[in-house]
């Protein structure tokens, strides 16, 4: 191969991989548009389940022959397995369904930028993970675009904020990711991403199926409209198959800490989707907001020094 034709393959992969860092982003910001649209129509468990099953159909065809070649490795892991199952396919999504039924979209908003400083946090804590300078100012940069966005550039407004009972569901929610961020990257890279991502939901619904048929009437209840049906087939195939299997390509490639930082382009989708979907007005503050969190992403993807993995490590065992 010559060295031109590995210039242009490194270059596409570099591409792929910021398609990756980028897509899960928007795919996750149309997903809390959508589950807080259709909130009066559905019960959180019952989205849950639509939309983990609808995943299931869609990836049953293609990681059947992988599942089965891995099962040995599935189970030699099997407590990472377990564990990122339960926190981003379960945990996450359930607690987020609970929380937007009464969260404020600013106060969404916090809570999701808050993901990237709980996985730096649990990463120096549990396993040692040392932030670099750029990943630092790119934290920083991304995290005033935030609330930048969710103040509507009034920051002497931050004391106008308040805090409902769904908040702290929703910041259960970001802890389970946070943890499901730093645990993906242990699978050993030779795992098949697509028959992970179909062990995950496989440990889900095994989880959810029987929640949903024990729960009381009014935690399963649904009215279902062309509307409800849309969203369903929205959030199963977009925020869980596309969304998870990005992600976790990104995370391999860039590393939990700098994965995460992808987080903060949620609420700057989110602007983005509003505009174009429920006609709301641009404003400067807009561009601020999302201008300062692309630039902490740019800021945080500069050469840093060598970071020990953690992939090798076991998740019952932090250092």
């Amino acid at each position: 191969m010559t060295a031109t034709r590995i210039r242009r393959t490194r270059g596409v992969k570099r591409v792929v991989a910021w398609v990756s860092l980028g897509l899960p982003p928007l795919f996750w910001a149309g997903n809390f548009i959508v589950s807080r649209a259709v909130r009066d129509l559905t019960a959180p468990l019952t989205l849950l389940m639509v939309r983990w099953v609808i995943a299931f159909a869609c990836l049953l065809p293609f990681v059947v022959p992988t599942m089965r070649r891995d099962a040995a490795l599935y189970w030699r892991h099997r407590w990472l397995m377990l564990g990122t199952a339960l926190t981003g396919i379960v945990g996450f999504n359930a607690l987020v369904y609970v929380g937007v039924r009464t969260t404020t979209a600013s106060n969404a908003l916090l809570m999701n930028a808050l993901i990237p400083v709980l996985i730096v946090f649990f990463g120096a804590v549990f396993y040692r993970q040392r932030l670099t300078v750029a990943q630092g100012a790119g934290l920083i940069l991304s995290l005033l675009g935030v609330f930048t966005l969710a103040l509507h550039g009034q920051w002497s407004q931050w004391h106008t904020l308040s805090f409902v009972p769904g908040d702290g569901v929703v910041l259960a929610a970001m802890v389970c990711f946070a943890f499901y961020t730093l645990w993906i990257r242990q699978l050993p890279a030779d795992l098949d991403r697509l028959g992970v991502l179909g062990a995950h939901v496989t440990i889900g619904l095994s989880v959810l199926v029987p929640l949903w048929f024990i729960a009381p009437a009014t935690a399963t209840s649904a009215h279902w409209s062309i509307i409800l049906v849309v969203a369903a087939v929205y959030v199963g195939i977009f925020p869980s198959v596309l969304a998870y299997l990005l992600y976790m390509r990104a995370v391999r490639f860039f590393g939990a800490e700098r994965a995460g930082l992808s987080i903060h382009l949620i609420p700057a989708f989110g602007v983005i989707l509003s505009i174009l979907f429920l006609h709301e007005r641009l404003h400067l503050w807009h561009f601020g907001g999302i201008a300062a969190i692309a630039s902490g992403l740019v800021c945080s993807s500069f050469p840093q020094k060598h970071i020990p993995p953690i992939q090798d490590r076991d998740i019952s065992r932090p250092v």
